[in-house]
């Protein structure tokens, strides 16, 4: 068995649409009217179609649980920040934040409230832990990564 793709149900599709492509750069490699999938493997399912799909009526179809979301990385989350910053009616999860392993992250969410994080990558955070003089031992503390890791980084 192969798991192939994340699927998200959606209540305008249009919209969506332009928010994946617009926030994330995702360009749309399959289109079928009601169910598109992006580059990356992403696909939305409009919410009326997912209604028959799984026969159940509207009600039983919610969003904005606060329980899964959609992980991105960006290597360049300060360039990532201020481009979402001058984008209209981006709703924030949190501000952007730092974990105790260093790695920075920003949640938000799509139009339909489906949580996505974008975080640094781990070899950007061990880079920039190492820039500011750590060790690599040091490094490998911090982050919780394997030493072998942060010496890869070092190349």
């Amino acid at each position: 068995m192969k798991f192939c793709s994340p699927l998200l149900v959606v209540t305008d599709l249009a919209r969506s649409r332009a928010f994946y492509r617009e926030v994330f750069g995702l360009r749309v490699i399959s289109d079928f009217g009601a169910n598109i999938t992006f580059t990356g493997g992403l696909s939305l399912q409009t919410k009326e179609s997912w209604e028959s799909f799984i026969h159940k009526p509207a009600s039983e179809i919610t969003f904005g649980g606060n329980d899964a979301e959609l992980y991105f990385e960006e290597d360049d989350l300060d360039t990532f920040l201020g481009r979402l910053g001058g984008m209209d009616g981006i709703e924030y999860v949190h501000p952007p934040q730092e974990h105790g392993w260093g790695q920075r992250v920003v949640r938000i969410y799509d139009p339909d409230r489906h949580i996505i994080e974008v975080g640094e990558s781990m070899r950007v955070v061990c880079k920039r832990f190492l820039d500011a003089g750590m060790t690599p031992g040091q490094v490998a503390e911090r982050t919780q990564m394997p030493e072998r890791f942060i010496r890869n980084c070092m190349k």
